[in-house]
């Protein structure tokens, strides 16, 4: 379904029939939304945005506790050709680099009422070099009894040559 924003053109496309929600993308069914659907998945857009947002600010802060609450009880971390789970992560994160998560507004797609996905650019910038590190996070996101988390975060870095891939293992080693 899909629902004028007004006179912009632009539109805001809802969750039941798995459409994305996005501004400027008029949809194909050409049906209207009623103001409560916009509204519901508008809230949903700001709510996962800032799940996201709370997710860069933890992490850069090194606050472990909030940033495996952004988290849906059996999300995982990609990267480096693994997947991590959340009892992991305080190693994890212990084991890389310091510095900014600056993370850009996600394109979010939703997969059903309580389930979408989402792209989102990310530029870490190493605390004590000012080293970039540039990509983009590949995400699944869960609405729970907390509110909407992520299920699953993939890293895919952008190399100098323009290939994309999710890394090179670092220092974090799983205990055996």
């Amino acid at each position: 379904m899909t629902a004028s924003t007004g006179s912009t053109g632009n539109t805001v496309n809802t969750a039941s029939t798995g459409d994305t929600a996005s501004i400027g993308d008029t949809g194909s069914t050409g049906n209207t939304a009623s103001t409560g659907d916009t509204a519901r998945r508008t809230g949903d857009i700001v709510e996962i945005s800032q799940t996201l947002a709370r997710y860069a600010v933890t992490i850069t802060q090194g606050d472990i506790e909030g940033l495996t609450a952004v988290f849906a009880p059996d999300g995982t971390y990609s990267a480096f050709g693994d997947t991590y789970p959340l009892a992991e992560f305080p190693a994890l994160v212990a084991a890389a680099p310091k510095g900014l998560f600056l993370t850009g507004l996600p394109v979010i797609d939703f997969t059903g009422a309580d389930t979408a996905t989402g792209t989102q650019p990310l530029c870490f910038i190493d605390h004590s070099t000012h080293d970039m590190r540039i990509g983009y996070y590949k995400d699944s996101y869960l609405r729970t009894e907390a509110g909407w988390r992520l299920r699953t975060r993939a890293m895919t870095f952008i190399r100098r040559n323009g290939n994309h891939d999710s890394g090179i293992p670092h220092a974090y080693k799983a205990a055996e």
